[in-house]
């Protein structure tokens, strides 16, 4: 199993690690494949493999992902659903996921492979997990369309992206659904919940899971403006980081119990990032440099989550601040 996880311009660390995979010529043929947000939209071309590495590049690292930024100037987003439009975000995947991709998917589907994407159902507050290869595979006139909603959706991060409305049938009569970034329920897809408080888990030797989280688990210093905006997506940015720790944990100790394979990935350096500039290019290259470097290198995988201290420590004026990492305590040390 693949399983990559949400993290915006991040998404381009898991395009560095692909194509470096790809290169050194060991890159599985993953039996299963999940995507959350950013990895959404990376998923079916890492489903499909190797052969689509250019274009998963071209996504991250052209000037294409620079486009999605389409401001709504309606009081800058606060009066709309989102911030930023989505409808540069829509043809890009119009672009890219087309009829052909479509009936590769359903081929891989037939053949016992699974693509797995994750949404967050807003109006019921529960995760969604939509098997993209059923989809691709059914009879149904409105599959691709459906396909493409349904990545949209889960790359659509709460107040950045507007949610996708979904039509579903609910006792007989059809409803509409508000979907948004899979991200809100959990930064990555691995198994069923359930299963990590189960007792008696049997031992699993055959089950390898790749977890590439796009995104540094690091702390990352950065000083933060006093404005509503600001604070409100650091601290969301924190809360992210956090969930996504405590998944690994959850995953981590449950892989013990059951004689799990577990790899994974995550961004080893702090680079610099801002909220403002979501798809910065030099961060998605220097990120896609990490990730491909590190490949090569063959220090890209660890066998159990890592949260170091921040690489980079920097100090206000008068004082530095001290933090334990296991206490989860601060204070200001003069």
């Amino acid at each position: 199993m693949l399983a990559i996880s949400g993290g915006g311009a991040g998404g381009a660390f898991s395009v560095g690690i692909l194509s470096a995979w790809s290169e050194l010529g060991n890159r599985p043929r993953f039996q299963v494949v999940t995507g959350v947000s950013t990895g959404a939209l990376i998923a079916p071309f890492a489903f499909l493999g190797s052969a689509y590495d250019a274009q998963l590049r071209r996504l991250y690292l052209s000037n294409e992902a620079r486009s999605l930024v389409d401001i709504d100037w309606r009081g800058l987003g606060l009066l709309s659903a989102s911030l930023l439009q989505g409808d540069a975000l829509r043809k890009m995947v119009e672009d890219n996921i087309t009829d052909e991709i479509l009936r590769e998917i359903a081929r891989e589907h037939q053949a016992g492979r699974r693509l797995l994407v994750m949404t967050t159902n807003l109006d019921t507050q529960r995760a969604v997990v939509w098997n993209i290869g059923a989809i691709a595979d059914s009879d149904s006139q409105d599959a691709l369309a459906l396909v493409r909603q349904i990545l949209i959706a889960s790359a659509s991060v709460p107040g950045i992206f507007p949610p996708v409305s979904i039509r579903t049938v609910v006792d007989g009569r059809q409803i509409r659904e508000l979907h948004s970034d899979g991200g809100s329920s959990s930064q990555f897809l691995t198994l069923p919940e359930h299963l990590f408080v189960a007792s008696g888990q049997a031992r699993n030797e055959n089950l390898h899971i790749y977890v590439i989280i796009n995104n540094a688990l690091i702390p990352e210093f950065s000083m933060s403006p006093e404005r509503a905006l600001p604070i409100m997506a650091r601290a969301y940015a924190i809360l992210l980081k956090s969930q996504t720790k405590q998944g690994l944990i959850a995953l981590y100790n449950y892989g013990r119990r059951s004689a799990i394979n577990l790899n994974i990935a995550s961004i080893d350096e702090q680079v610099p990032y801002s909220m403002t500039d979501p798809l910065n290019g030099s961060y998605m290259r220097t990120v896609y440099d990490i990730g491909y470097r590190n490949t090569v290198e063959g220090r890209v995988w660890a066998q159990q989550p890592k949260f170091p201290r921040s690489q980079r420590h920097e100090a206000n004026r008068g004082s530095r601040h001290s933090c334990s990492d296991v206490a989860g305590t601060c204070g200001s040390v003069r």
